[in-house]
């Protein structure tokens, strides 16, 4: 009995044995796997309907900074290298040149402008042509001012009766949203403090979203820089903010502009500065919104979901907006940006980069079953792209599988391992080299914890903060046509 039992169960083992080693031979890659997957590929591409209705929404989605590398790398860190992230499955991909008038690679002001308006226009500048140049104030001096300037999405929208709005975690008059509604020769013109003397007959960016069209007749407004639309405050009272914040020095305070304009107008309106006040919000009842999270660019997702609860997540933003703005029976106009995308980019942390374009990714995710949710998919032109790239490289041979935050070789002439992702140009918290008598030692990544989100990458050219790169990015949409003649 014993031994038939032990028989049975060697069966057994050898069979289980038997099975992984099938399994294995049946999951290997090789030349009927691919062939495979081409045609399953290819068959999707073939197959795409293509819709030449008109759509009767737009929602563009901005990721700020994401170049076709930070697409790459954080498809590898979310899904591994044969998995695609929500937008890689439209059905429709091309690419963006991204070069401004008079330079060849582009600042965020500029190539927004190109994406809102159609038409490229010299570093810097927001909503006007290549006439005009940094600094240059003639625009403003005119008595005709709202003549003068580029007409964006956000006014043709507003022009076929669509209901408008934004979203970002950057600063709401930072220059990717600012794109939508303003003309300035000077993206940092965000508030009054921030202009010279010689600009006095100018309005700075934040009076522009709430004084003049399209800003003042946006449905929705979320994001941050508080600070540009409240009065100033004598410095010993000020709270700690980042030195890119504009504080208002004229005692204006365009919130209250804001609310006073919606009350006269008897419109239903709503002021936001937290997590409790959407989720206490009627959207069903509520025709405005100004939401103001932060002082400057809202937390990265990382520090708001370990100790910042109370703000919002781009993803909760959208949701919102999106719940407002689809009772327009003509439909609307929605831009949402990824903005911190280019700010962790810019600071060399590659991994907080990463997960800014997961979140993004998931709010692109979430907005989709909730258009579908609501029966608005198929109305629905999704558009996902990029204002600009960014200098993260993918580097070495690392295998398959391997984290692409960790090591990727050993160099072959300094014998000095280097990591996945690099910067070719960037901030470098590290000293990159060290020395040794009268050599230059290039740094050993691995003293570090390569993984971390306060990892700075090895850089190639040090720099106080990282560079944009100038690749095209790509586009991709899902959806009807936006025209009748596309």
């Amino acid at each position: 009995m014993m031994m038939g039992r032990h028989r049975l169960e060697l069966l057994v083992a050898t069979l289980a044995l038997i099975t992984c080693q099938v399994a294995a031979r049946i999951f290997v890659e090789d030349e009927a796997y691919w062939m495979s997957v081409g045609k399953t590929e290819l068959d999707e591409a073939l197959n795409v309907a293509v819709n030449n209705k008109v759509a009767k929404n737009v929602i563009l989605f901005i990721g700020d900074g994401m170049g076709p590398n930070t697409v790459t790398a954080t498809r590898i860190y979310k899904h591994g290298e044969s998995g695609r992230l929500t937008f890689e499955k439209f059905p429709h991909i091309g690419l963006l040149k991204t070069y401004s008038v008079n330079k060849q690679v582009p600042d965020a002001a500029s190539s927004a402008t190109a994406m809102f308006t159609g038409v490229k226009v010299n570093q810097r500048t927001i909503g006007l042509d290549a006439n005009y140049h940094i600094n240059d104030t003639t625009h403003c001096i005119n008595a005709n001012f709202q003549k003068i300037g580029l007409t964006s999405l956000a006014t043709w929208a507003q022009e076929a009766g669509k209901s408008t709005g934004f979203v970002t975690n950057s600063r709401i008059t930072d220059a990717t949203p600012a794109a939508l509604y303003a003309r300035t020769s000077n993206r940092k013109w965000e508030c009054n403090a921030a202009m010279p003397p010689s600009a006095k007959h100018c309005k700075d960016i934040a009076r522009q979203l709430i004084e003049d069209q399209p800003g003042r007749n946006f449905k929705v407004i979320m994001g941050g820089g508080k600070k540009s639309f409240e009065p100033y405050v004598p410095q010993n009272q000020r709270e700690t903010v980042e030195k890119s914040v504009c504080w208002r020095s004229d005692r204006r305070d365009l919130i209250r502009e804001w609310i006073d304009n919606k009350q006269s107008n008897n419109l239903s309106h709503q002021f936001l500065t937290n997590v409790n006040d959407i989720k206490l919000l009627d959207t069903e009842q509520t025709e405005y919104i100004l939401g103001l999270f932060s002082n400057g660019a809202m937390p990265m997702e990382y520090t708001r979901n370990k100790k910042m609860l109370d703000t919002p997540s781009l993803e909760l933003m959208t949701e919102t907006a999106l719940k407002v703005l689809s009772k327009n029976e003509n439909g609307f106009f929605l831009m949402v940006e990824g903005g911190l995308i280019d700010a962790a980019h810019h600071q060399s942390t590659a991994r907080l980069a990463l997960d800014e374009t997961v979140e993004f990714d998931k709010t692109i995710n979430t907005s989709i079953k909730l258009l579908r949710q609501f029966d608005m998919l198929d109305d629905t032109l999704v558009i996902v792209t990029s204002d600009h790239a960014n200098l993260l490289s993918i580097n070495g041979y690392p295998k398959r599988g391997n984290n692409i935050l960790d090591v990727a070789g050993i160099s072959e002439t300094d014998y000095v391992k280097y990591t996945t992702l690099t910067y070719s140009v960037g901030y470098a918290k590290h000293p990159v080299y060290t020395r040794s008598g009268t050599l230059v030692i290039r740094q050993d990544p691995t003293i570090f914890s390569t993984s971390s989100h306060d990892y700075t990458q090895q850089v190639g050219i040090p720099e106080e903060t990282g560079l944009h790169g100038g690749s095209d990015v790509a586009v991709y949409a899902k959806g009807k046509c936006l025209t009748e003649n596309n």
